[in-house]
């Protein structure tokens, strides 16, 4: 299994985004219960170009937290499943539990390591126009059982990744590609 492992991470990386303002991100809330993580970017792009952006996953997801390790492999399909084509298989991610084809779009369901443990979240994305485009927020509020405890062991690496995932999306819309 080539799934992700968030330690992989490099701190620079999200450091350097970071400081480059490409997005902003946090752990917003943490409890016995579970966790909320935030993140921001400024997309200098229409919310429509937002959207078709954040619809089609496999433009922008990263490969390395991926059970293909290929994210091309990853779409939206028509019963409104985040899902991932497998060699011999498939995994679910997420399902979509709203979008208004605009401005919202609200997903349930446990991503990467999350899949392991008794948790699930409900992720939400906003786009807000604005004068130079768009303003996007995506929270992802996870709650539910892991060993070790789930905000002490999975917060941190949920929103480095999550940050990652969000950084590539402002720069797959912007320029058309996401590294």
């Amino acid at each position: 299994m080539k799934m992700l492992t968030v330690a992989a991470i490099p701190l620079s990386l999200t450091a350097g985004a970071l400081a480059a303002g490409a997005a902003r991100a946090e752990v917003t809330d943490k409890s016995s219960a579970g966790f909320e993580v935030t993140e921001k970017a400024s997309i200098a792009a229409t919310p429509a170009k937002v959207w078709d952006g954040l619809m089609h996953p496999a433009r922008w997801w990263s490969p390395k937290h991926t059970w293909s390790g290929d994210a091309k492999n990853l779409s939206f399909d028509p019963s409104g499943c985040f899902c991932e084509r497998l060699k011999k298989g498939a995994v679910r991610h997420m399902t979509i539990a709203y979008a208004d084809g605009a401005t919202q779009l609200r997903l349930f369901g446990a991503l990467g390591p999350l899949q392991f443990t008794g948790a699930s979240g409900h992720m939400g994305f906003t786009l807000k126009p604005t004068a130079g485009g768009t303003d996007i927020v995506m929270t992802y509020d996870v709650g539910g059982y892991a060993k070790g405890g789930l905000a002490e062991t999975l917060a941190a690496p949920v929103d480095m990744v999550l940050h990652e995932q969000l950084a590539r999306l402002k720069k797959a819309v912007e320029t058309g590609k996401p590294d």
